[in-house]
Order: C-alpha cells, then structure tokens, then sequence
C-alpha cells in the first residue's frame, strides 16, 4: 500500500517544525503516534527521511526531495476541494486576496466596495504583505489574486497589468507650494526637507534611484513605514513627500505637483498562478479590477496593456 494523505501532512508538518513535539502539537495527536506514522512512511518509500540524530530534526537529501511532491500534492488537493465547493452563480465562496501596502491606501476600498455590493455572499479575505510574500503565497496556493507592480516575478506567476501609476511630489495646505499647478524642476528640492517612506517599501528605491538620476538631494527629515502617517505629517506640517497621485483624490487637504523631469511611471498588476484553478469568485474579481481601472485610469489602462 502506498503513502496514504496523512502521511504527506505528517511529514509537512515536521518538516516545518524540524521537531516531532512541536508538530505532533500542532497535528493534536501524540508524539509516538506521529514517530510511528513517519517510520511507516519511510518503510514504504523504503528511505530515510528525516534524520533525527541532532538536537533538530532535518530533512534528508531524499527527505527534500519527497516533500516538494507532497507539497504539491496537498496544494492541488486543496484546490480539488475548493473547485468542487465552488459556486459559479456566486451565492457562496470565498476570495483570498493579496496586495501591497501602497494600494490599500487608495485601491483596496472602492475595488471591494464594488465587488462586496454586486456579490455579498462571498466572503473577501484581504491580506497586505510585500510583493515577495505575496509571490510565495501565491505559488503555495495560500492566495488567489495580488495587486502589486509589474516586475520580474518568480517563475509560475502570471501578471496581468491593470493600470499604470504615477507618482509625484504632495503638499499639504501649509507648504509653500500648494495650489501650484505648473510642474516644479526636480532639482528645486534639493536642500529641502521630505517626508518620505522608510526601506521597507520597493516604492523608497524607486524613489531614490530617480532623485540620484536627477542629481536632487533633497533633506530626508521623515521616514515612515506606514503611507497614512505619512498622509497625517504633510497635512499638518509644512513637509512634501512623494506618493501616488491617485492617493491625492481622496483627501482634498492633499495636492499633488509634477515633477519635471517626471518620476518614471510603473505598472501596476494583478497576479495570479500560473495553470492554477481560478474560483469564480477570483475570476468576478479579476473582471472588476479590469473595468474598474479602464474607467478611472482609461489611458494609463491603455499604456500598460502595450
């Protein structure tokens, strides 16, 4: 008899684990109970699996091996499952959804709103996480759809562009330049004092490499890993910061100037895996976003699908 599906759990789980009681705890079953399983894993395969002779217990060469099948076993099975509960009139479902944090800001709330009024049956699960989480989680079947820029995706990624975003210098009602309407040279900011996101956005390097191209340096008073303190400092203070401009539509204390030469625009996509079952939930999604960004972004739709 071959290895059954609980053998393929058990195994993932110590793997993940690399300890038989912490896995055994987190499969609520015994310990000897879940040594005894493996063993009679590794009977079958007729190999070792796991080699338990350290304080940790480690996969072997062959152990690495069997457990990227398993790993992919499981993940279709659990897409089997999902494909069979599936509805196709959308009275019931479930979509996981992935974006990075730039589009919460400014994407996540009208996309949803539409999408929860034409189908609120379906239950929406919305995760914010970088773009190379969202990738991996996409590849392990723990997400269906992500929103995130056009780049070099891992291989087994699929990206289909939406829109194309721009970016440009935003002031709040107690800068100098608010209400200017004319674009401002880059090279104006040098000296001057920006709030801007910290490293932990791909958005500061793409920042960054455009400020150091253009031979600006401005004064970098601020960081801040969160778009929304940043949104908060620059309405209260005197400070600019670079930010999306459609983020500018939604709160009119915000004004958003042109930079010249302009900072380079980039693609922004929805992401799914390559050959995996797309619910009818995530294709009714992926249908939305499309339409959603041809009306409010019916050029830039243009551009990005060139």
């Amino acid at each position: 008899m071959g290895p059954e599906l609980r053998h393929l759990r058990y195994l993932l789980a110590v793997a993940e684990h690399a300890s038989f009681t912490r896995a055994a705890e987190d499969l609520h079953i015994s310990q000897p109970t879940l040594s005894q399983q493996i063993k009679q894993l590794e009977k079958v395969l007729g190999v070792q699996l796991l080699d338990r002779s350290g304080r940790t217990v480690r996969l072997t060469d062959a152990g690495e091996t069997y457990l990227r099948y398993a790993r992919r076993a499981l993940r279709d099975l659990a897409a089997g499952r999902r494909a069979v509960l599936d509805v196709q009139d959308l009275t019931r479902g479930r979509l996981r959804l992935a974006m990075t944090p730039t589009f919460t800001t400014y994407l996540i709330g009208p996309l949803v709103a539409e999408f929860h009024t034409h189908h609120p049956a379906l239950t929406i699960e919305v995760r914010e996480m970088t773009q190379d989480r969202m990738e991996s989680g996409l590849l392990a079947d723990d997400i269906d759809l992500g929103i995130a820029f056009r780049t070099d995706h891992l291989a087994g990624i699929e990206s289909t562009a939406l829109f194309t975003e721009k970016l440009s210098l935003v002031v709040g009602p107690r800068h100098s330049d608010t209400g200017r309407t004319e674009p401002l040279p880059v090279e104006a900011l040098t000296g001057r004092p920006l709030a801007l996101l910290s490293d932990d956005f791909a958005t500061r390097g793409h920042i960054d490499t455009y400020f150091l191209a253009a031979g600006a340096r401005p004064v970098v008073a601020v960081e801040a890993n969160s778009i929304s303190a940043l949104t908060e400092i620059v309405q209260r203070t005197d400070l600019a910061t670079v930010l999306p401009d459609a983020l500018t539509r939604g709160h009119a204390a915000l004004h958003p100037i042109a930079l010249t030469p302009p900072l380079p625009v980039r693609t922004v996509s929805l992401l799914h895996r390559d050959r995996a079952y797309i619910s009818a939930a995530a294709r009714a999604f992926a249908s939305l976003a499309h339409r959603w960004a041809a009306d409010h972004h019916p050029q830039k739709s243009a551009d990005a699908s060139d």
